[in-house]
C-alpha cells in the first residue's frame, strides 16, 4: 500500500510540474509570436485585437463560467472597465518592450511586476507584510533597474525606448491588483467576471482597430489574422494551466508561484539569447540572477 501510494503521489506531482511547464512553455511562446510576427511585417494592434475574441471563446469551451443571478447593476463595472482598458493597452507595451528591450527583459517586468500587489496588500488593503517579502520586493527592485536601465544601443538610457519594459511592469502590477480585487466579489463566479472583461477587451481593442481603419487608413493583413489567433491560443494556454496547477495543489500556492515566474524568467532568457541572439551586459545578467533569487525570497517568506 505505501509503494502504491508512493506511485500516486509520484504520478500527481508530475502532473503538477506539467501544468507549470506547459504554463511556462505557453507565456514564452507568446512572446515568440510577438517577435516573429513583427519581423514578417505584422501590425502589433491588428495582432492583439485577436487574442482576445479566442480568449473569450476559450473561456465559455474549457472554463465553463457559467451564468450568475447578479444583478448587472450589482457588477463591478468599474473594475471591468479599467481592466478591458488596461488589457490591450499594456499588451500593446508588451509588444513594443519586446521589439526595444527583447525576450528577456519584457519577461522579467512582467515577472517582477508582483511587487506592486504586495505593496498594495501593504499600503492600501493593511495586510500584514514580513520582513523577508520586505527584502524580497527590494532585491527584485534592484533586478528591474539592472535589467532594464543599463542596455547598450537600442535599449538606452539616451533613447528612452526602456519606458515600454516599465510600462509593463507597473500596467501588470495594476491588472493583478484590479483581478485580485474582483476575486473578492464571492457572490460573482471568477471566471463569469474574466468572460465580461474579455469581451469588453475586445470591444476596446476593435474599437482602437476601427479607428486605425477608418481614420488613418490602415489595413488588414489577413495573415496577421492567423498570427494572431496563435497568440490568443497560447496566451489562454498560460491562463488555462496556471489555473490547473494552483487548483491541483491548492494547498501549496507558493510551489506554483516559484515554479511559474522563475521557469519564465529562466526560459525566456535561454529563448532571448540563445535564439534572438540578444545581448546583455553584465549588469543585466545581475539583474536577472537578482530577479530569481526575490522570487524564491518572496514565495518561501
Amino acid at each position: 500500500m505505501g509503494l502504491k501510494n508512493k506511485v500516486l503521489l509520484d504520478i500527481y506531482w508530475s502532473l503538477i510540474m506539467l501544468y507549470v511547464l506547459l504554463s511556462v512553455i505557453c507565456s514564452v511562446t507568446v512572446s515568440v509570436i510577438i517577435k516573429i510576427a513583427k519581423k514578417n511585417g505584422a501590425n502589433y494592434l491588428h495582432l492583439i485585437v485577436w487574442n482576445y475574441p479566442v480568449a473569450a471563446l476559450a473561456t465559455v469551451l474549457f472554463l465553463n463560467p457559467g451564468s450568475t443571478n447578479v444583478s448587472l447593476a450589482l457588477l463591478p463595472w468599474g473594475l471591468y472597465i479599467a481592466l478591458a482598458i488596461l488589457l490591450p493597452v499594456i499588451f500593446l507595451c508588451i509588444a513594443y518592450s519586446i521589439q526595444y528591450s527583447g525576450i528577456v527583459k519584457t519577461e522579467i517586468a512582467q515577472r517582477l511586476s508582483l511587487f506592486l500587489p504586495l505593496m498594495a496588500a501593504f499600503f492600501i488593503f493593511h495586510e500584514e507584510i514580513s520582513l523577508a517579502k520586505i527584502i524580497g520586493i527590494g532585491v527584485g527592485v534592484l533586478a528591474i533597474l539592472l535589467t532594464i536601465g543599463w542596455g547598450k544601443g537600442k535599449t538606452s538610457l539616451a533613447n528612452g525606448k526602456w519606458g515600454y519594459a516599465i510600462a509593463v511592469f507597473i500596467g501588470m502590477g495594476v491588472i493583478d491588483i484590479l483581478f485580485k480585487k474582483i476575486a473578492t466579489y464571492t457572490n460573482v463566479p471568477y471566471v463569469f467576471s474574466m468572460l465580461v472583461v474579455f469581451i469588453l477587451a475586445m470591444l476596446v481593442a476593435f474599437s482602437l482597430l476601427f479607428y486605425n481603419m477608418s481614420i488613418r487608413k490602415q489595413h488588414i493583413d489577413y495573415k496577421v489574422i492567423l498570427w494572431g489567433i496563435l497568440l490568443g491560443g497560447f496566451n489562454f494556454g498560460n491562463i488555462l494551466f496556471y489555473m490547473k496547477a494552483h487548483g491541483a495543489l491548492s494547498t501549496s500556492p507558493s510551489a506554483v508561484f516559484t515554479g511559474m515566474n522563475i521557469g519564465v524568467i529562466l526560459v525566456g532568457a535561454i529563448v532571448g539569447v540563445y535564439i534572438f541572439k540578444e545581448q546583455l551586459s553584465k549588469y543585466n545578467k545581475i539583474g536577472l540572477l537578482l530577479a530569481v533569487l526575490s522570487v524564491l525570497i518572496i514565495a518561501f517568506s
